[in-house]
């Protein structure tokens, strides 16, 4: 039986749904989910694997005009998901023109690669802007197969999922079978309790934190960890940690519950709160966190 095999990254502006894909097309939770912009800053890999195929779906994080030198990293990770990739698909919602930088959108356009245009959320819209939204994206991106789908209600994903396949290109399998993902225990972690942060936090403070594990310990029926919360300025420490330290305690016990439902075991967890001064425009610091090689 022949195998095939590639690289589906995902692109889009931030917020359209990418992580929510990601998860519902990987089927675990890998990517963390929020209604605010930039909540994903890596690229993260979320691989499927069968008997005749190996899917290496790769979310990215929403482009957009980078400001400082951590974001500038992250939209490197969004160039190297167009260098890569065996298929491309395009996520947007109901609206959308095109990408908010027009260097990416035009290499969209001069692609090469199997293009699939999502159009998603179409569980909040009505027949009529739907059907202008394909029109205005046939003429935009004539290449592009447009799909119709609703991430978080799961329409049109088995569809998606199924037209990949048929695009993967024929291949051995790029990592070992029983892998589920490129990132470490460790990094799930930081991610979970990233999110907690820009669920309980508003403004500056959650784009402000970085969080770095320490120490991951894993016992026969508990795994005990250890995370500093990076933050850039004293103030910053102040809002995170809360009034007699409620806000940083509601944080961990939210983590930790999640940490538990993925890891299935018990979980120790402790979180401290340091002041890493300016840490996204150091380029030792964006190199120590792992958003530059």
């Amino acid at each position: 039986m022949s195998h095939r095999s590639g690289y589906v990254n995902i692109i889009g502006n931030p917020n359209v749904g990418k992580s929510t894909l990601m998860n519902a097309l990987v089927g675990e939770r890998l990517s963390i989910i929020t209604s605010k912009a930039q909540t994903t800053r890596h690229r993260i890999l979320g691989i499927v694997n069968e008997e005749n195929y190996q899917i290496i779906f790769s979310d990215t994080p929403g482009i957009i005009d980078p400001a400082y030198a951590l974001q500038e990293s992250m939209m490197d990770f969004v160039k190297t998901a167009f260098e890569d990739a065996d298929v491309l698909v395009y996520l947007v919602e109901i609206g959308e023109k095109g990408l908010k930088d027009e260097l990416f959108f035009k290499k969209l356009q001069a692609s090469k690669v199997p293009l699939l245009l999502l159009i998603n959320k179409i569980d909040t819209t009505d027949q009529t802007r739907l059907e202008e939204a394909v029109a205005n994206w046939s003429a935009v991106l004539p290449h592009a197969e447009i799909h119709p789908i609703s991430a978080l209600e799961g329409f049109g994903v088995e569809g998606v999922m199924q037209r990949i396949k048929e695009l993967l290109p024929l291949g051995p399998a790029y990592f070992d079978k029983e892998q589920l993902t490129d990132k470490t225990e460790r990094f799930f972690v930081s991610e979970t309790i990233r999110e907690k942060i820009l669920l309980n936090y508003k403004k500056e403070v959650p784009y402000s934190v970085e969080i770095e594990v320490e120490s991951f310990k894993e016992e026969e029926k508990i795994i005990r960890i250890r995370a500093v919360i990076m933050v850039e300025r004293e103030t910053q420490k102040g809002i995170l940690i809360g009034h007699q330290g409620k806000a940083l305690k509601r944080v961990g016990t939210e983590a930790r519950k999640d940490l538990e439902s993925f890891f299935q075991k018990q979980i120790h967890l402790e979180l401290y709160v340091k002041v890493n001064k300016d840490w996204r425009s150091n380029e030792n610091q964006l190199r120590r966190f792992g958003y530059q090689g």
